[in-house]
């Protein structure tokens, strides 16, 4: 399915290396949003970013007097705010179970790529980088049942998922073709989807150049 047309006007402070501002990019795209994307360097943010978010990090997402800068309440707002193509189920325990996935891949994966990314030991890096591997190679057969994560459908799930798999390279994660054929079918299908390749950041496509 192709990218919306575009429907609204908002401001995304966005870090284009940082996978939980990709995930939010994802979802932007999808919508079909017209949004204006501040790419911005974290360790030189823009004056304004402070007065708009107490934390002033990134991303900070900008929809007339709302503020947002947590990456899944700005996915979720979105996906409410625009209500089509939805992104989240709509019986209240399949959504419940879409946000334990989230929990789940922010828990067992994300925070292991955290890990991998601002690690100043080596071994320490290593470990986590082994960590993910291993669980990402267990779950690959998960991947083959449905086209997206546990859904026929794509969802905020897959927008969770994509960032993270997209970094495996600079994350220095092998995958074992072998183990792993239904996984990387999963990514190919992700990574070829229009709203994915709309969502990416200048340095995003640097990384698998």
């Amino acid at each position: 399915m192709g990218v919306v047309a575009k429907r609204s006007s908002m401001t995304f402070y966005s870090d284009g290396n940082d996978h939980y501002s990709h995930r939010v990019r994802i979802v932007l795209a999808e919508k079909g949003v017209a949004v204006e994307i501040n790419d911005c360097d974290p360790n030189n943010l823009p004056e304004d970013l402070a007065s708009l978010n107490p934390y002033n990090s990134l991303p900070t997402l900008l929809d007339r007097e709302l503020v947002l800068y947590e990456p899944n309440v700005m996915m979720e707002y979105l996906d409410e705010r625009f209500p089509h193509p939805p992104l989240l189920p709509v019986y209240p325990v399949a959504r419940a179970e879409s946000r334990l996935y989230m929990y789940r891949i922010q828990r067992d994966w994300c925070a292991l790529a955290d890990v991998i990314l601002n690690a100043e030991d080596a071994d320490e890096a290593e470990e986590a980088r082994k960590a993910l591997r291993d669980s990402l190679v267990a779950v690959s057969p998960i991947f083959g049942e449905k086209d997206f994560f546990m859904s026929e459908e794509f969802t905020l799930v897959d927008c969770c998922i994509a960032p993270l798999l997209w970094r495996l390279e600079i994350l220095g994660v092998e995958l074992p073709e072998a183990q792993s054929k239904e996984l990387i079918k999963y990514m190919t299908r992700l990574f070829e989807r229009e709203s994915f390749q709309v969502s990416l950041s200048e340095e995003e496509r640097e990384m698998r150049d």
